[in-house]
């Protein structure tokens, strides 16, 4: 499902088929003063600061990606303000941050 502007909305569930033993899942929550935030841009940018993709918050505030080991930065635009959480994902598993915007 998308909202029309080409990143997938997100949900908490892992697709199905997906067995988080065997990938590098960076999963999170986009909140401003500890309350959810759906709707923000979600990006995920590599250690050299260069993007490499992009989804929308659930109206939970969740957020997914697949990606490979190594240090990722998570950044969240919304309306209200952005933010950014620093991951070092070194192996299989849910890598899980949260990202406050403001």
């Amino acid at each position: 499902m998308s909202d029309g502007c080409g990143a997938p909305v997100q949900g908490s569930a892992l697709p199905a088929g997906v067995d988080a033993g065997k990938e590098i899942v960076v999963t999170g929550k986009v909140t401003a003063d500890g309350s959810p935030v759906g709707g923000a841009f979600v990006r995920l940018l590599d250690s050299g600061g260069e993007f490499t993709a992009e989804v929308v918050s659930s109206a939970e505030g969740d957020f997914r990606f697949f990606a490979a080991p190594g240090d990722w930065t998570v950044r969240a635009l919304h309306r209200t303000g952005t933010g950014q959480a620093e991951l070092h994902a070194d192996g299989p598993g849910l890598h899980s941050l949260e990202v406050a915007v403001a």
